[in-house]
């Protein structure tokens, strides 16, 4: 079989250029000491480091806060960390006492879980005061209040809880 000047030139430069690709990727494979005493001895690949985003939904979305409202009466939910980290503060607005009268019942134990840090912690009862948490009658467009004790610190600022009372349930809190 005859070839012309053209198909052996393509040939050759196809032949060319697979050898010297196969050239250039064996270089880049690391040489073991023996051969080159001057490469690095470990060659296993360094851990990927996922970087955190700096930016945080720190409030509910839209369609979170029409929920809540809608079907629990309640806006304006919110979680922070006070007393030095050691009380997580959960505080809610009633837009209507009917739906809300579930989170103000002293008889349903509140819970906040945090996920991460495998804990769910609970209102604290003092002693002269009783347990810290507003449980008066609903009021519309009043704030309420409740307390839970966070010690050990194990739930921080930044991270997302739920907060459970009875059939209620507000996923995804962001504490501040």
């Amino acid at each position: 079989m005859i070839l012309s000047k053209s198909a052996l030139r393509f040939t050759v430069i196809v032949t060319s250029a697979l050898f010297l690709s196969g050239v250039i990727a064996i270089a880049g494979f690391p040489q073991t000491s023996a051969s080159n005493p001057q490469a690095p001895t470990n060659t296993s690949p360094k851990p990927v480091r996922h970087s955190v985003s700096p930016y945080h939904l720190t409030s509910l979305t839209t369609h979170a806060a029409n929920r809540y409202e809608s079907i629990w009466g309640v806006d304006a939910l919110e979680v922070k960390s006070v007393e030095s980290g050691q009380l997580i503060r959960f505080g809610y607005r009633i837009l209507d006492p009917v739906k809300a009268a579930q989170l103000n019942d002293k008889k349903v134990p509140p819970a906040l879980i945090d996920e991460r840090a495998g804990v769910s912690l609970e209102v604290p009862t003092m002693e002269n005061a009783g347990q810290l948490r507003q449980s008066s009658t609903p009021e519309a467009g009043r704030s309420y209040w409740m307390v839970f004790s966070n010690r050990g610190k194990l739930v921080k600022p930044g991270d997302r809880v739920k907060v459970v009372i009875g059939k209620f349930h507000a996923d995804g809190l962001f504490v501040l």
